[in-house]
């Protein structure tokens, strides 16, 4: 997959989920479609709690991933970042579309009908971390499916930017640290390296 694919990605998440959440609480919701924009705490308040939750829970999740009985379950994930080089701006832009485009289509829409957590576990099952294949990655998705139903009950009590500042935050702290410790392992091995000689050296 070419950087391209995977900004196209982000856009049908962005775009594509967020109308699938209205089109959804059109059709089958007694609420307007844009309800779950509507009677929360202040946006100045919920982006703060969110940021704080999602940046907490993502710290706690790094730490439990680099277990040293964990951490080979996680490496997938962060070869698959690897080629990409994805600098800050872009893990920003891509943690946006994931965080805005989901949390209107799973808490702001399928949340009403299935609960919080039957929703959150079908998330995190949806994202690979629930792999029955997988222990090593089974039991951080049991963290995420803990963490994704607070963000579950952050959207009920508090608001739907309370949930899309979280999972932006969580999602901006991992990339951030997969993509950095790619980049830290393949500086180790260069520097292991030893410098090439012609056969006259």
């Amino acid at each position: 997959m070419n950087k391209q694919i995977f900004f196209g990605l982000g856009f049908i998440t962005l775009i594509g989920f967020s109308a699938l959440g209205f089109l959804i609480n059109t059709l089958w919701s007694e609420q307007p479609w844009y309800f779950p924009f509507l009677n929360q705490v202040n946006f100045f308040i919920q982006i703060p709690i969110g940021l704080v939750y999602g940046f907490a829970t993502a710290f706690v999740g790094w730490k439990l991933v680099n277990l040293p009985k964990l951490r080979d379950g996680f490496k997938d994930y962060s070869r698959l970042l690897s080629g990409f080089n994805l600098n800050i701006h872009e893990i920003i832009f891509i943690s946006f579309c994931a965080g805005f485009g989901e949390e209107v289509l799973f808490r702001g829409a399928i949340q009403q009908f299935w609960g919080v957590w039957i929703t959150s576990f079908f998330f995190v099952a949806i994202h690979g971390y629930l792999n029955p294949k997988n222990w090593k990655l089974s039991i951080y998705g049991i963290y995420m499916t803990l963490v994704i139903a607070g963000i579950g009950y952050g959207y009920e009590y508090i608001g739907i930017w309370s949930a899309i500042a979280a999972h932006f935050a969580i999602d901006v702290y991992l990339l951030k640290k997969m993509v950095d410790e790619e980049e830290n392992e393949l500086n180790n091995i260069n520097d292991e390296e030893p410098p090439f000689q012609t056969p006259l050296d």
